[in-house]
């Protein structure tokens, strides 16, 4: 991909709801001149802080890079929704690792769900987290195979989620557009920007050494790898890649096994609390079932925040605004009178399989890397990531048990080079999305 995703990322994300609700108190300098650590980590998101957090607790020296600012990607400006599980179905990890890895990778995405309430407890970041999530299905069928998802889970995953079948789906979201559904408890939603700021400030009081304004321009593995910005280098005893679409070219090797998939969402004028609560009576985050979705949920300041357009091609729809209100105006005809105050977008990065992609670059002639990465999260990735960053902290720290059940998973680079897999992803979503439409 070109470099100009960057700038093409800012300008999606000018009008976001987010950015104009947190405040940034703290700017971190850009590097200028050498430096030398135990670990350098690229990308200042939720992975990549996670993992800074969790090194310095091990006495790591970590300085981390940001070619922005901390949370300026997708952690600071996706859905907010915490979900169990990962982005594809627990049968593409069952087909590559077998049913007991399975369920350990299943467990540790529910262990990612505490971490992160362990997070904001621990780290005191008021990042407006409210429990429950709700999965709706848009016609009978879909309902049946949701609920046939939802048994399945309960059974091999010792996980129970709530089914709501069609005689009381009215109770739990005021649409008519909704069969069935699923309630689990234990997911949730926060305020992504706020919480990954919040994290921001923790690794800044653990003794990160954080850079903002720094992108990358070449890593030159080795003994010692080298990491090259405009201003300085830092050679570090161990890397972490975890910057996913942003880093262009610092890894060919795994480039091509991720897509830039933009992602929009748009925000509600503020509602009479009466009509807000009304909406999603729980407070529950909520999300269809359809293979491209829509995802929602009332903010504390009695909005409703929609996402659900999603581009393959990095073109951005015409009148985004617009686009995303008649989508939540399909869902809610009742906010027909609702103005969409915010609307913005980015990049996420997804794997062919959906699938998380952990692991380490090859280096020749070496029995083993010193540079670990971290994509492929699929658009699922506001709870995952924390726990990717602890798996991989103690991967550096000489256990690799947990973080090796990820690196097993295979994957593919998307078909078409990088002239064609764009286009060839797109002509691959059409089908998905009118395979939705009937139903």
């Amino acid at each position: 991909m070109p470099r100009p995703l960057l700038a093409t990322d800012r300008e999606l994300a000018r009008n976001s709801y987010y950015d104009a609700t947190a405040r940034r108190e703290q700017v971190f300098p850009s590097l200028a001149g050498d430096t030398r650590c135990d670990v350098a980590v690229v990308g200042g998101g939720l992975a990549g802080l996670s993992a800074a957090i969790d090194l310095r607790r091990r006495g790591f020296d970590v300085v981390l890079l940001e070619a922005r600012e901390v949370g300026s990607g997708a952690s600071g400006r996706n859905g907010g929704q915490a979900i169990h599980g990962l982005a594809c179905d627990q049968e593409t990890i069952e087909r590559q690792l077998g049913l007991d890895a399975a369920r350990q990778v299943w467990d540790m995405s529910i262990e990612a769900l505490d971490l992160l309430r362990q997070d904001i407890r621990e780290h005191g970041i008021d990042c407006d987290w409210r429990d429950g999530h709700l999965a709706l299905a848009t016609s009978a069928r879909k309902g049946r195979a949701l609920q046939a998802w939802a048994q399945r889970t309960a059974t091999v995953y010792r996980y129970p989620l709530q089914h709501i079948g069609p005689g009381e789906i009215g109770r739990w979201i005021a649409s008519p557009i909704y069969d069935s559904g699923v309630h689990d408890p234990r997911s949730g939603h926060l305020h992504p920007l706020k919480y990954t700021l919040g994290l921001a400030r923790a690794a800044a009081a653990a003794g990160v050494h954080l850079h903002e304004q720094t992108p990358v321009t070449a890593l030159t593995p080795g003994a010692m790898p080298t990491l090259r910005t405009a201003a300085g280098e830092v050679r570090a005893r161990q890397v972490l890649l975890a910057g996913n679409v942003y880093q262009q070219g610092l890894a060919p090797a795994i480039e091509a096994r991720i897509m830039p998939v933009g992602t929009y969402i748009a925000c509600s004028e503020a509602l009479e609390p009466q009509l807000a609560d009304s909406l999603i009576p729980s407070r529950a985050a909520a999300c269809d079932t359809n293979f491209v979705l829509d995802y929602f949920r009332t903010t504390n300041d009695q909005r409703l925040l929609y996402g659900g357009r999603v581009s393959y091609s990095t073109v951005t729809p015409a009148d985004l605004s617009q686009t995303m209100r008649r989508r939540m105006v399909r869902t809610f005809p009742q906010l027909a009178g609702a103005s969409v105050e915010y609307a913005w977008g980015g990049f996420v990065d997804i794997s062919m399989n959906r699938a998380p992609d952990f692991g380490r670059l090859p280096v020749a002639g070496a029995a083993a890397s010193n540079v670990y990465y971290l994509q492929g999260f699929s658009g699922h990735g506001l709870a995952l990531a924390g726990l990717a960053g602890r798996l991989v902290a103690e991967a550096m720290a000489g256990d690799a048990s947990r973080f090796d059940i990820f690196a097993r998973l295979r994957h593919r680079a998307f078909p078409g080079g990088a002239r064609l897999r764009m286009p060839a992803l797109v002509l691959g979503m059409a089908w998905y999305q009118l395979r939705d439409m009937l139903g």
